[in-house]
């Protein structure tokens, strides 16, 4: 299970790499440039960008302390249950966009955070 609960790590981590560094130069640096939003609009998306990077941050670190630690299902399953809703959540925002969702990678990404999280728990039984 450990090396399940190491590439929920790793993908993590990777995740967190794209959307802090390609993601800000391609969706929040225009995002703030954008002046047509209503300001309390603008900022909101910001602060929600910043929630996104906490949680991706924060999915790293207790996939790395479960792999280092004794594993606990529950929450291996609230792990992997958070990032498979954010991997549908994503589909679903691009299909409501008229988006192909492999086109979002949050959509991929997540998905694969939640099949390594899954493994590990499974690996378990």
């Amino acid at each position: 299970m450990s090396l399940f609960l190491w590439g929920a790590a790793a993908s993590a981590a990777v995740t967190f790499a794209i959307h802090t560094f390609a993601g800000g130069k391609a969706v929040a640096r225009p995002l703030l440039a954008d002046e047509s939003l209503p300001i309390a609009s603008k900022w909101l998306n910001y602060y929600c960008w910043h929630i996104t990077t906490v949680v991706i941050a924060f999915l790293a670190a207790m996939f790395v302390w479960l792999a280092l630690t004794a594993p606990q299902a529950e929450i291996i399953i609230a792990l992997s249950s958070l990032t498979t809703v954010l991997a549908l959540l994503s589909a679903g925002v691009a299909v409501k966009a008229g988006v192909n969702p492999l086109q979002f990678p949050s959509t991929s990404l997540f998905a694969v955070i939640s099949v390594f999280g899954w493994l590990a728990f499974f690996a378990e039984l």
